[in-house]
């Protein structure tokens, strides 16, 4: 069974993602990383150049190749949860584990990230992050086997309570 992290970016996803593999022994896919390889480019020009339906088409077939794969720690990106297929493949044999965090953290911890392009134009950041997650809060709930608050857990307390939620029944 995979173990699918989702979540707003800088909630942690990444980063927990990656030890928590090293710890159980599995292999980690960040989603966002092949989505870059697929296209041969960064996300941002991805959007800027063919738009976020063209994005989210490259998006719903790396999940369609991961969700069907054994043994996987997979990252996904934040917006995974904007189409239903995208989870169907995920949730397919995987455990889905939302990291939580307020705008607050999230603005503090990704302020300065220029690797994805706004998802709603002119508002500032932590408006477009209030926005953003006031939309995907239910999808991220729906989609959901268990949630965890990241805003004051270190990564080691994090990578505890993730192996925990994933050997869970």
């Amino acid at each position: 069974m995979n173990l699918v992290l989702i979540g707003y970016r800088g909630t942690g996803k990444s980063a927990v993602g990656r030890q928590v593999a090293s710890a159980l022994g599995m292999r980690v896919v960040s989603l966002d990383e092949e989505i870059v390889a697929k296209a041969g480019k960064p996300i941002p020009d991805i959007v800027a150049q063919q738009g976020w339906v063209a994005f989210r088409d490259l998006e719903q077939s790396v999940c369609q190749r991961f969700g069907a794969d054994d043994g996987l720690v997979i990252d996904c990106g934040g917006g995974v949860v904007e189409r239903e297929a995208n989870m169907t493949s995920l949730r397919q044999n995987g455990k889905v584990i939302w990291l939580r965090a307020t705008p607050s953290t999230i603005v503090r911890r990704i302020g300065g990230d220029t690797q994805r392009p706004s998802l709603t134009g002119d508002k500032s950041f932590t408006e477009e992050v209030e926005e953003v997650l006031s939309r995907r809060e239910p999808l991220y709930e729906r989609m959901a086997h268990a949630s965890l608050d990241t805003d004051d857990l270190s990564i080691e307390e994090l990578v505890g309570a993730v192996q925990r939620l994933y050997r869970a029944p």
